[in-house]
């Protein structure tokens, strides 16, 4: 049954309006990310020991509250054996950091579940009658944060115990679920914005596309696993480490820099080793660059609109800034805003990826031999 022009318009309209709500929920986990790696360079995520989903909105407002978090803190593996002696006004600043990266949570909280409830009381949802189940996709979304959060609170609770230290496996899984999340945001939205327009079968392009995502995808992941050994101040040279493309460092499996533990099988030194995790992550991010840069060279030959094709030149743009960050990151031994900047270029990166998979899924003009355009289908590919 058609759809008469206005059900059709408001239909538009409530998914415009729903996919502008996505987009802005996404820039801010985008800045979550942000203040993440923030929180994690400057050592402040375990300065909180208490999960406190409401009252702990506001920081401590008196001297006497100040003192007794810092109190508590002091009871903490980390002040024992990393900060002791640490002041109350030096904690004040690290606290600073982990209370802001718990206030942007839940202010993300807020922007998904009030406008979620305006549009589905509203009807708004039920008025994009050509994507159904999208209300349950978007709860589907609320329950993934939910998620997010308390999986956050888990990766703290590993640090609390007796280690100075988060699990850095809980660290890239924290990452990890942030990424997805974010990914998920902005594909629903540009879905929204496509309109019911068909999406045409997987084509070759598209799935190398999706292969180069998770080739991204997993340096990401091996970044947080650096980030959680502090593998990145280990070896500040490049493309060597210290000399040599493989340090013997990084084979030893009897581990100098936990004392007390057994050895650790070989196959897990990419995950446990930090000089080994470290050397993993660099050369995946060499990878990433060249399946990126292998992706716009198919693009120029494949049977795609100019606008594909400049997503794959803007892909291997960010790709390789994206690598002279990580680069300038290690040269200069883990400098915040270089190492903020890295983490955020990560981001970007995937951005412009998933942008492209999808613009390559949506119908493509019809090409000569040449390669070009025909001019039937010119004027609308422009669009």
């Amino acid at each position: 049954m058609s759809r008469t022009p206005t059900a059709a318009a408001t239909a538009e309209g409530s998914a415009r309006a729903i996919a502008i709500w996505l987009i802005a929920c996404a820039g801010m986990v985008f800045a979550m990310t942000v203040i993440g790696a923030i929180t994690r360079l400057t050592e402040s995520g375990l300065s909180m020991v208490e999960w406190r989903p409401l009252i702990g909105t506001l920081p401590p407002l008196s001297e006497a509250e100040w003192q007794r978090v810092f109190d508590l803190y002091r009871e903490t593996p980390e002040y024992r054996l990393r900060n002791a002696g640490m002041g109350l006004e030096a904690f004040k600043e690290i606290f600073f950091w982990e209370w802001f990266h718990r206030l942007w949570g839940r202010l993300i909280g807020v922007v998904f579940v009030v406008p979620l409830l305006y549009f589905w009381f509203t009807g708004r949802i039920r008025a994009v009658t050509w994507m159904p189940g999208l209300g349950w996709r978007l709860a589907g979304l609320l329950a993934l944060g939910a998620l997010q959060g308390v999986l956050g609170w888990v990766m703290v609770l590993s640090g609390l115990a007796d280690r100075p230290s988060v699990s850095h496996y809980r660290l890239a899984a924290h990452l990890g679920l942030a990424v997805v999340i974010y990914g998920l945001l902005l594909w629903l939205a540009w879905r929204l914005l496509a309109g019911d327009r068909a999406v045409r079968p997987a084509l070759a392009v598209d799935r190398l596309g999706w292969a180069v995502v998770a080739v991204v995808g997993l340096t990401v992941l091996w970044g947080a696993l650096v980030a959680g050994l502090d593998a990145g101040i280990g070896f500040n040279t490049w493309p060597l480490m210290d000399g040599a493309l493989l340090p013997s460092e990084a084979l030893e499996t009897e581990p100098p820099w936990v004392t007390g533990t057994a050895p650790i099988p070989v196959w897990q030194l990419p995950f446990e080793n930090p000089t080994m995790v470290q050397f993993v992550h660099r050369w995946l991010g060499v990878a990433a660059l060249v399946v990126v840069a292998m992706l716009w060279w198919i693009s120029l030959r494949a049977a795609v609109s100019p606008g594909v094709r400049r997503l794959a030149a803007l892909a291997l743009v960010v790709a390789v800034v994206q690598v002279g960050l990580g680069v300038a990151t290690l040269l200069l031994f883990v400098q915040i805003p270089l190492a903020a900047a890295h983490q955020a270029g990560a981001l970007v990166l995937l951005t412009v990826l998933l942008r492209f998979v999808f613009a390559a899924r949506r119908p493509q003009p019809e090409v000569d031999e040449s390669g070009r355009m025909t001019r039937r289908t010119a004027t609308a590919s422009a669009r």
